[in-house]
């Protein structure tokens, strides 16, 4: 139940940030019920109203002054975008390089722009995962023996309360795919660390011996090895707060398949970049989501959508044939490959301060 909170929550805070930046847009509303206004005069600079919004400050001249229109504005910012959103998914996920396109060139009036849907999509992974995935303060380990102790109980006692829910589960013939692939991964942990307590294997970090020639590096992983679960807490942390500095490290690795173009500069790559982080975000939203309900088919399937999505947008967005659009897929997937890379040994070092 806390993660679903937690994923309402933060996919509250989602909506209420991309909506900061995206501008409202009410042509056409009509005057609302009481606690809404439509006045003559803009109520922020006063200029004489001749439209939806005022032409000198751009504040709407729609003004709702009720506790209801609060909600509504939030519910209308998860779900509308102020329509924005029911245009701008479709043709991300068929025609991404349309989108693209259409967006550098100025035709914007009809889409949402690319860093607020990606900060909304951002702010929906994290919600969708800590529903389906719920969450876990970080644990401290005291020593070696005692730490596989630890775990070993808690994975035994996890999948001793799932097998009692499963049972109920079947009692009221609900299906009870999800509950298996929980079982099969906590078994095979649980598996793994009785081997390595069987063995006595010697778990702990030797602080003098050099992991990585880059110092914040080497010091994340020893950090890491020494407590997992309180290094994976401060990972999924840290990924959270910079998702955004994958868009400045991914387009300069994009800007080396046009290195030498005058048509196509480094705006153009920034918005393809967001764009297309946005549709895999999405992607892994859905990918959690099939997890969750034991589809495991359909995650096969996605694993396969990135190139061709990449492929779609190169194309589109750039203008290229078919031999340069699968020639620069395939560079991209390297580069993408290698953007993530630097992302998360960053996020790594970041884990050691």
């Amino acid at each position: 139940m806390s993660g679903i909170s937690e994923g309402l929550a933060e996919l509250g805070q989602g909506a209420a940030l991309a909506g900061a930046i995206e501008p409202e847009y009410h042509a056409g509303r009509a005057e609302r019920h009481d606690g809404h206004t439509h006045e003559a005069d803009c109520l922020n600079c006063g200029t004489h109203l001749a439209g939806s919004h005022c032409h000198a400050c751009g504040q709407a001249a729609h003004v709702h002054r009720s506790l209801g229109a609060v909600f509504h504005d939030l519910l209308h910012g998860v779900f509308h975008f102020e329509g924005k959103i029911w245009r701008t998914v479709p043709l991300l996920a068929w025609r991404p390089g349309r989108l693209t396109r259409e967006y550098v060139d100025g035709r914007r009036a009809s889409y949402v722009s690319p860093i607020a849907l990606f900060l909304f999509c951002v702010f929906l992974m994290f919600a969708v995962f800590h529903a389906t995935e719920g969450h876990e303060e970080p644990a401290t380990q005291t020593g070696n023996s005692q730490g596989l102790e630890a775990n070993i109980k808690r994975l035994e006692g996890e999948i001793a309360g799932i097998e009692g829910t499963r049972k109920a589960a079947i009692a009221k013939g609900q299906p009870i795919e999800s509950f298996e692939s929980q079982l099969e991964g906590r078994r095979a942990a649980l598996d793994t660390l009785r081997d390595l307590k069987a063995e006595n294997v010697d778990l702990k970090v030797d602080p003098a011996r050099k992991v990585s020639d880059i110092p914040a590096l080497d010091k994340a992983i020893k950090k890491f090895r020494s407590n997992p679960d309180l290094a994976s807490y401060k990972l999924q942390t840290y990924a959270y707060k910079y998702s955004w500095a994958l868009i400045p490290i991914s387009v300069p690795f994009l800007w080396l398949l046009f290195p030498f173009s005058r048509r196509f500069h480094l705006y153009d790559h920034t918005v393809f970049v967001t764009y297309s982080l946005c549709f895999m975000t999405l992607l892994a939203i859905v990918g959690m989501i099939a997890s969750t309900v034991g589809a495991g088919g359909l995650i096969a399937l996605l694993i396969l959508t990135p190139p061709l999505h990449m492929y779609r947008q190169l194309r589109g967005a750039y203008g290229v044939g078919r031999f340069g659009g699968l020639w620069r897929t395939g560079v991209l997937l390297v580069f993408a490959a290698m953007a993530l890379g630097v992302f998360f040994t960053l996020i790594m070092a970041q884990t050691s301060m």
